[in-house]
């Protein structure tokens, strides 16, 4: 590497002074590595009207989807509210209740997508996985209001359908 050349700095995606472990609505989207389609098939392609589109979960999105929904038991002021399973990345709006965390400090949604990421990853691969599962980040919204929500809400339920027209659409 050229000595006089620095490496990209890493934006760093959260909002510097915003409190993560705040009640609210949080949309979540985490992408698998390389954006590998190892958790889901989009089925009726063709000639299939767009509505007859559905998801077909892989034994590894099968697991994504347990892990989502055990999120709840783990973190009891946690709703998993709405969510899909793409092939290549999970969209997920987490709602953090207005509960006290009592006295140890209250998890993050980093925490929470961090704890998320590795609970799924050890049990794809106890389960034949093999390599990293997903990216290292994860993108995140704060939901800003009922319009907002609703927005979001429509957009995870027509990802399935609109997938060969998604940013993160890959093939394979």
């Amino acid at each position: 590497m050229d000595k006089g050349k620095e490496l990209p700095q890493r934006k760093h995606p959260r909002l510097v002074n915003y409190d993560y472990g705040s009640a609210g609505a949080y949309f979540i989207t985490i992408c698998t590595q390389n954006r590998r389609c190892v958790l889901s098939r989009i089925v009726g392609r063709g000639l299939a009207p767009a509505e007859a589109r559905g998801m077909e979960y892989t034994s590894f999105g099968k697991i994504a989807e347990q892990q989502l929904l055990l999120l709840e038991e783990r973190y009891e002021y946690l709703s998993v509210d709405k969510y899909v399973i793409m092939p290549n990345h999970i969209h997920v709006v987490l709602i953090l209740e207005s509960e006290a965390a009592g006295a140890s400090p209250r998890p993050t949604i980093t925490d929470i997508v961090c704890a998320y990421k590795s609970l799924t990853t050890r049990e794809c691969k106890n389960n034949g996985f093999d390599g990293k599962l997903f990216q290292t980040s994860f993108y995140e919204h704060i939901i800003r209001g009922r319009e907002d929500y609703e927005e979001i809400v429509k957009y995870i339920y027509e990802n399935p359908i609109c997938w060969y027209y998604d940013e993160l659409y890959t093939e394979g």
